[in-house]
């Protein structure tokens, strides 16, 4: 008869280590199109209320591809891509920046303009 061989635990990976994570490693900044912004009001359904930066109140979405990856509570600074019709009105919410982006976001200049909105 063979012994056994003693079990042995598998060793599970942690994810990534991240030096600190109130530095900023890389901060995506807005493109042609695209608009910060502050939620005000979640409404449902991966729906919410965006003040953005020129200005307009937009009901914004999460995309389907995000909704499981991206979690906006109310007084969250994000990346608003209007729709090409009824831009005005609606947009795709795309990312959302930590504490440490939107400091870095406001030394760097684009975030001074909004001067009545308290996140900012």
């Amino acid at each position: 008869m063979q012994k056994k061989k003693p079990f042995k635990k598998k060793k599970h990976k942690k994810g990534p280590i991240t030096p600190n994570p109130d530095q900023p490693i890389r901060v995506r900044t807005p493109r042609e199109g695209q608009v910060l912004g502050v939620v005000d009001q979640r409404l449902g359904a991966s729906r919410m209320k965006v003040s953005c930066i020129d200005g307009k109140t937009r009901i914004c979405k999460i995309p389907g591809k995000l909704t499981r990856h991206l979690w906006v509570r109310e007084g969250n600074t994000v990346l608003v891509e209007p729709w090409e019709y009824g831009g005005d009105e609606k947009g795709n919410i795309i990312y959302k920046y930590s504490k440490a982006q939107v400091q870095w976001l406001r030394n760097k200049g684009y975030l001074k303009e909004v001067t009545d909105l308290e996140e900012f």
